[in-house]
């Protein structure tokens, strides 16, 4: 059952003790119901981070030749999302001691509806990436607290939360790969109405978080009675570094897949709708395992295992996908899709790296904008890299060759550490 921590409750715990105890039913009922609106709302956010970017790819070749993009610049636009969540991504946890997480999370909610209905008008590419850029700042900020509204307000949860998070962020991900494309045609064929229906899932994802900041009356750190976290001098962790590249790493790989998979298998001959649905295999085979990983990953100390499995089935994907795109296409979307599943894992441990939710939002804000920010040349080189050479090839052997390098800042990253621990000088840790 899922319910709000203490943190939030002590002062009509202490109105309670000294009132008749048939009214304590009532109180324990509202928690209970507000801590089912706030997972369902995490859920809706979550929803909600990727359509953005997957609706886009197999609407990808329309609306590079409606609006002129050549090969390099769409590669630039599959790497805006990147350089936004970098960017926003490190203002996030100011933001939130600020006004609070869950007034920064709505604030992005809004931003992700806006952006997506308002770029579906868009009469230019510049237009276009500045509305797209407007929607992944929403998507940023997101990303970046909806692991420390996690950790804060289901402190005893973390595991499932994250698993409930990772599976409604995969299940977005995968509708939109997947339905985008049968969409546009029964909306009259034009990639304006594909890409702009899904402001709709954004508005109501912006209702279910006002109502929930409306129930919280969040005031920024002081939200739930918690003094204000300590600033940890976090470059110093070795662990924040090696999440911040694992991060950045398989961000590379995430976003270059959902941007050109697409188009790899329709160069290879296959449909365009077909080429959808394969988008939308790699995405979906996230939801179970977005779900199961993070509670398997949360039960063990250490997660090096699951760092070198998920690395093994993406050099087979890019493998197999450049040898016989066509011949393996599905066998290949599955080993991509599992390959992926690195970003549910490596929120699990940023999670779990940190002691305190404060803790929690320094290091999302570091491994997420560090990382995004190291991943942006990815998707720019992959785009040149076909427009310079017609092939596939060379980008998916760099595809591959990256995972190497992500796999070592992955079992660095795994080990169990807290940033708490190794954010500090040695002198103070032995004064401690």
């Amino acid at each position: 059952m899922l319910s709000m921590p203490a943190a939030d409750t002590t002062a009509s715990a202490r109105t309670e003790s000294r009132t008749p105890t048939a009214e304590q039913p009532a109180a324990s009922g509202s928690a209970k119901y507000l801590g089912w609106l706030f997972a369902v709302a995490i859920a809706a956010a979550a929803f909600n981070l990727r359509p953005v970017v997957t609706s886009l790819g197999p609407l990808l070749k329309q609306v590079r030749d409606d609006l002129g993009m050549n090969p390099t610049l769409a590669g630039l636009l599959t790497a805006v999302p990147s350089l936004c969540f970098g960017l926003f991504g490190f203002a996030a946890p100011a933001a939130a001691r600020r006004i609070g997480p869950i007034a920064v999370v709505t604030a992005g909610m809004g931003a992700i509806t806006a952006g997506v209905l308002a770029r579906s008008f868009a009469g230019g590419t510049a237009v276009f990436l500045l509305l797209t850029a407007l929607a992944l700042a929403g998507v940023a900020v997101s990303n970046v607290l909806l692991p420390v509204v996690i950790k804060r307000y289901f402190p005893d949860k973390v595991g499932p939360m994250i698993g409930l998070y990772s599976m409604a962020l995969s299940a977005g991900t995968a509708l939109a790969a997947a339905v985008t494309v049968p969409l546009t045609k029964s909306l009259g064929g034009d990639w304006r109405y594909g890409l702009g229906v899904w402001a709709v899932l954004g508005a109501l994802a912006l209702v279910l978080w006002l109502l929930v900041l409306i129930a919280k009356r969040e005031r920024g750190e002081r939200a739930a009675g918690a003094a204000a976290p300590v600033r940890l001098p976090i470059t110093r962790s070795r662990t924040a570094w090696a999440l911040a590249g694992y991060f950045g790493l398989q961000a590379t790989g995430a976003y270059v897949v959902m941007g050109w998979m697409s188009q790899i298998f329709q160069d290879a001959g296959i449909g365009e709708g077909t080429t959808g649905v394969l988008l939308a295999v790699t995405m979906v085979i996230g939801v179970p395992v977005s779900f199961v990983l993070p509670n398997l990953a949360a039960r063990r100390g250490d997660q090096r295992l699951f760092v070198v499995v998920l690395a093994c089935c993406g050099i087979a994907g890019y493998a197999g996908l450049a040898l016989a795109p066509a011949g393996g296409a599905w066998l290949w979307a599955v080993l991509l899709g599992l390959s992926n599943c690195a970003f549910p894992l490596v929120l699990t441990m940023i999670g779990l790296r940190a002691r305190s939710a404060g803790g929690v939002a320094q290091l999302s804000a570091f491994a997420q904008g560090i990382g995004y920010l190291v991943s942006i040349p990815g998707p720019i080189l992959v785009g040149w890299l076909y427009g310079a050479t017609g092939e596939w090839y060379w980008p998916l052997g760099f595809l591959s060759l990256l995972l190497v390098p992500q796999m070592l800042f992955g079992l660095r990253a795994a080990r169990a550490r807290h940033i708490e621990d190794e954010a500090v000088r040695p002198a103070e840790r032995a004064e401690a």
